[in-house]
């Protein structure tokens, strides 16, 4: 990772300093182009003092464009830079200095400050390189050993200080703080973060709970940590995301493929219009100097400049906007598709839901009191290591402030239909209707009723026996996130019309989430090749779709969408694999403002391209009819490019959905 920031830094510093010169080199042709146009008009001093100072003026405008031309022309190809400088050569060869130093003045000016803007966009983006401490204080054997963060190795431990950068991705195995992830996840407030009670068998890292993990990057609060590296720096979050920045840069949006496919025939067709122009004078009746003239102000008119960085301009300054807010977009084509989305398929559990099944319903029946029943439940699910088990048992404990008395033994698990252990000597069985039957312990019309009611409403619901009858009902459920109905509200109000929950649970429990937070449709009992299925009828329907989850278990689904969306990726290298666009943050909330994004970008996008089609169109007619002079022309040219590289930066504080 040190080397790799070693390697940004470089490549930053080579940028900054390049830019500086190129930015000094034009203001210099500015200088030179003034005290050649003074002398020339307001002394009595030869032309060659004037003109000698106009070549020194070609110089430094031209400097930099004839390195680009250049290494253009040795791939085999054209571009503006080539126009630029056939432009002002031709106005050298009518011994019209002044304007073709005018020319390189005003477009090498135009070249260092967009430049000079662009850096504003990716400045934010390489700001990432800068996250990692260069140090850690490594704990070994008792001692602290400050080294270099290369030389850290997996299961090495770690002393995170308060108030400093955290130094490697890993599990906190000691100590509880408050973590600022901002710089990778973008949330605001500082997230609590606790050891995890067993280190010693732990889950993979995209596994382990987000409570347990911290980031390399982010900053501790007020408590000292104990962290156990889990990635190398180059496997990092923070290097990934680097890595994967630096790429979508390369990747072209669909308006700039197609620009660039313009730019291809159009460079080629100008230069066949220009040299035609110059022979304009065996039709018209007017000299050679004359049509040389008109060609090379049509030359400049002609250039495409602001078309060639209408759309760049725009893509990164979105990427960057997007960075900044903890969501990584990867390249052109995910920004623009996402602005024309109308419809969302979600995943149910861990998107819209919390993932974690809560208990919903206590319910004794027969002689048992509320308080007695729940803890008949807690001393036999506390034995269950089964995951509904443990949340049960927690609820438990939280909502009657009981706790375990180890009065339940024997605990036998029956699968798929519940479990069975002895409670005060006694048999108990929690679990399936299914289970009660193969024991001939019968049912209630009453009882199922009740069940029934708490089925249609998405509850996952288990029967009590005790003593070989009813003792009562719980019921568990997957609850909607907190913030879900606001943000499909939110979605709803920006155009979504179709926003679809796709699940494997039985379609009661789709059909009950789906009421709760408003989703227009939800559709139930999905195998992951259901799933595929479903998107494909969705895109039929729709035309183009994204889908929204966790990067994992759908990602076949989500290869199909247009626009594939992962929650949480944080710390998961599937979901940034995957998805062309990653929320680094567990919240559905970003959604919304990600997709105004990608329209304000579109709309950027759009408007930049109609700025500079529109200046070649009125610019070309009025040179090719002698309206306007080549000064004129560089004006208008440049100024249009400067507009369109400030309208997307724009971008940059973009903060509505």
């Amino acid at each position: 990772m040190v080397v790799q920031q070693e390697e940004v830094h470089t490549r930053s510093f080579h940028s900054i300093s390049n830019n500086t010169t190129e930015l000094f080199f034009a203001l210099f042709c500015g200088v030179f182009l003034l005290i050649g146009f003074l002398m020339e008009q307001f002394t009595t001093l030869t032309s060659w003092t004037s003109l000698s100072s106009y070549i020194i003026s070609y110089f430094f405008g031209g400097y930099f464009i004839s390195i680009v031309a250049t290494k253009k022309i040795i791939q085999g190809g054209f571009d503006i830079d080539f126009l630029m400088i056939a432009a002002a050569a031709g106005a050298a060869y009518i011994d019209k200095w002044a304007e073709g130093a005018l020319l390189l003045f005003l477009f090498s000016l135009g070249h260092a400050l967009e430049h000079y803007a662009m850096d504003k966009a990716k400045k934010s983006i390489k700001a990432l390189g800068e996250l990692t401490p260069k140090t850690a204080l490594l704990k070994k054997e008792g001692t602290l050993k400050e080294v270099a963060i290369k030389d850290l190795r997996i299961n090495d431990v770690i002393v995170v200080k308060p108030h400093s950068k955290i130094a490697a991705d890993g599990v906190i195995i000691h100590g509880s703080s408050s973590i600022n992830q901002a710089p990778i996840t973008g949330e605001s407030i500082p997230v609590d973060k606790t050891f995890i009670e067993d280190s010693t068998n732990l889950a993979s890292f995209d596994q382990i709970e987000k409570k347990h993990i911290v980031f390399t990057g982010t900053i501790n609060g007020d408590h000292s940590l104990d962290v156990l590296v889990l990635k190398l720096s180059k496997d990092s979050t923070v290097s990934r995301l680097i890595k994967m920045v630096s790429e979508v840069e390369t990747q072209k949006s669909p308006t700039q493929r197609l620009t660039k496919k313009f730019e291809k025939w159009y460079v080629p067709l100008v230069i066949l219009m220009v040299a035609l122009l110059c022979f304009a004078f065996l039709i018209i009746e007017e000299d050679f100097d004359t049509s040389l003239y008109r060609a090379i102000s049509v030359l400049v008119a002609a250039s495409p400049c602001a078309l060639a960085i209408s759309t760049p301009s725009a893509v990164l300054s979105g990427i960057a906007r997007a960075a900044q807010k903890g969501v990584l977009i990867k390249g052109g084509k995910a920004l623009e598709q996402l602005g024309e989305i109308t419809s969302i398929a979600f995943d149910k559990t861990g998107t819209l839901t919390e993932g974690k099944p809560r208990l919903t319903n206590v319910i004794p029946i027969n002689e048992l009191k509320e308080r007695d029943f729940a803890q008949l439940v807690l001393e036999v699910e506390s034995l269950s290591n089964h995951p509904l088990a443990r949340a049960i048992a927690k609820d438990l404990k939280s909502w009657y402030s009981i706790e375990v008395t180890n009065l339940a033994e024997h605990v036998v698990a029956i699968q798929g239909k519940g479990i069975q252990a002895t409670y005060l000597q006694e048999k108990v069985l929690i679990g399936t209707k299914s289970l009660m039957e193969s024991v001939a312990i019968e049912l209630d019309q009453d009882l199922n009723s009740k069940m029934e009611q708490l089925l249609k409403n998405g509850h996952t619901v288990m029967i009590v026996a005790f003593k070989n009858k009813i003792a009562g009902i719980i019921s568990v459920m997957d609850t909607p996130r907190n913030t879900a109905a606001s943000t499909l509200k939110r979605l709803k109000e920006i155009g979504i019309k179709h926003m679809i929950m796709l699940t494997g649970d039985h379609q009661h429990v789709g059909d009950a989430i789906a009421r709760q937070i408003g989703l227009t449709e939800a559709k139930g009992n999905l195998l992951p090749e259901d799933k595929v299925e479903a998107i494909k009828s969705l895109l039929l329907r729709d035309g183009k779709i994204a889908m929204v989850g966790d990067g994992v278990n759908d990602a076949p689904a989500m290869a199909l969408s247009t626009v594939s969306i992962a929650m949480g990726a944080a710390g998961s290298d599937v979901a940034l694999e995957t998805a062309d666009v990653a929320l680094m943050s567990d919240k559905i909330e970003n959604l919304p403002f990600v997709i105004g994004l990608s329209r304000a970008s579109k709309r950027v996008i759009k408007q930049n391209v109609w700025i500079s089609l529109g200046v070649v169109v009125v610019l070309v007619p009025a040179t090719i009819l002698s309206l306007t002079t080549i000064g004129l022309a560089v004006v208008f040219h440049e100024g249009s490019t400067l507009i369109v590289v400030l309208n997307a930066l724009r971008l940059l504080r973009f903060n509505k959905a």
